[in-house]
Parts: structure tokens; sequence; C-alpha cells
């Protein structure tokens, strides 16, 4: 009898002991994996990654960026004080200024819980022209966009990527 409760025990606990490599394995087999997929970024940066200017003078530059499909953004000008603006900023002593920023229009956007409240957004493709000085050589500029990313039924709390730029003052 006691032999019997032991081989029980053994074929119990060589199970126990197995099932995690047979998961393993067809995961494997599968190409499934147990990590959750990771979300593409709200904003990509597509381009320019490398631009040349005349050092000490202002040069309108198209800076390009993609929304992910399903979103919105902000655009500069919301149409409500509280809801937060794209901006796009280059830090100081970069080598390069931003001298100014024209934000391309938005458009009406209504979400469809309150279709009579129009909002100012972004989606898809927008390019914004910057205006920059740059000093003699080569910097390595990572320009900030500040964006808040919404849904149709939430928005994603602020967020400011870089975008980095080779910028050649010659």
């Amino acid at each position: 009898m006691i032999g019997s409760r032991a081989a029980v025990f053994v074929a119990i606990a060589s199970t126990l002991m197995l099932t995690p490599a047979f998961a393993q394995a067809q995961t494997a087999t599968t190409g499934l994996t147990a990590r959750p997929a990771s979300k593409p970024p709200a904003v990509t940066y597509l381009y320019p990654e490398q631009i040349s200017l005349q050092a000490g003078k202002a040069t309108t530059v198209a800076l390009h960026f993609r929304i992910a499909p399903g979103l919105h953004i902000n655009s500069h000008n919301p149409r409500a004080e509280e809801l937060i603006p794209t901006t796009l900023s280059i830090p100081e002593g970069s080598g390069v200024r931003l001298e100014s920023a024209i934000y391309p229009s938005g458009v009406d956007f209504a979400l469809p819980i309150d279709p009579s409240t129009k909002l100012n957004v972004y989606t898809g493709e927008f390019a914004i022209k910057a205006r920059v000085v740059a000093t003699a050589g080569n910097h390595l500029v990572e320009a900030r966009l500040r964006y808040q990313a919404c849904d149709d039924n939430a928005c994603m709390p602020p967020k400011t990527i870089t975008a980095a730029i080779d910028v050649i003052g010659n």
C-alpha cells in the first residue's frame, strides 16, 4: 500500500516538473511567446536625420512625425485651456537655437460620447516647420516634442519624445 502511494506521488511530481518544459517546447514550436506584445509609440519622429545649413543664418526645417493609428494628439492650439498643446523645443547649449516654430492647423474632431464638442487635433502624419539658427560645427540635437495622445475613450498622460537631428552648421 505504501509503495503504491509513493508511486502516485512520484508520478504527480514528475508530471508537475515536466509541465513547464512541455509548455516551453510548445511555445518554441508554435513561435508564440508568453510576453505581452509591446505597444507601438503613440508618436514617432520620421525625418530628417541630418541637415546642413549656413551657420548663423535662420533656416526653416520641416520635422515630420507620425501618430499611431486610432490615436490623436491635441494640436498646438487646442480649443480648451485645460488641454495640453503639442509643443516643440530644442535644449539650450546644443549649438542650435529654435527661433520659431510653425505648427500645422489641426483638424476638427468630435468624440462619439459628445459630438457637439469639437477638439482641434493632429492625426496621421504631420510636420512642424522649425526655424533654427546653428553655430558653426556639427551638433547632435535632441529636439523635444511634448504631446498628449488620446483615443476615442481616454487620454494617456502627457509625454515628451526626442527627435535626434544631426545639424551641420557650415
